[in-house]
């Protein structure tokens, strides 16, 4: 299926290119959250009239995501949490309290955000985290797991 892609989509494509995808991709997830169209004449030269409204619009985007990551330059995160021995932990620490605990501490971040490519932390110790506020903006950030 052909669709025209109304922002950049990581691993697919930039604004206003028409990309071929599978059927199920685009009925289920580009088209609903408004990241494409489907590609017919009707729908590109729509598109061609919006795409300095939809470029500005990126522009504004890009430009929020930066300042976020600039907030959180130098940031660490500590979650104290139960411990075993040997520092394992009682379950785990994911996605959903990472995003919590940078929230409490007063910056606005989603759970969608966070990406632990290595899966959840089982162990105390110090770790590497990205936060990826734009598919052109993405930081590390330090979160230090300790013991209770």
């Amino acid at each position: 299926m052909n669709v025209i892609l109304l922002e950049r989509v990581n691993n697919l494509g930039d604004l206003g290119d028409e990309v071929n995808v599978k059927p199920g991709f685009a009925r289920n997830f580009l088209i609903p959250k408004g990241k494409a169209v489907q590609a017919n004449t009707a729908n590109r030269s729509v598109f061609e009239g919006r795409r300095a409204e939809l470029e500005a619009t990126a522009d504004v985007l890009l430009g929020a995501a930066k300042v976020r990551a600039e907030k959180l330059t130098e940031y660490t995160l500590t979650v104290v949490v139960k411990t075993g021995e040997e520092g394992r932990l009682y379950g785990s620490v994911g996605t959903q309290d990472i995003a919590t605990g940078i929230t409490a501490d007063g910056f606005e971040v989603a759970r969608s955000e966070v990406r632990m490519p290595e899966g959840v932390i089982r162990t105390a110790g110090d770790y590497d985290v990205t936060l990826q506020f734009h598919s052109d903006v993405s930081i590390e950030v330090k979160v230090s797991v300790v013991p209770e």
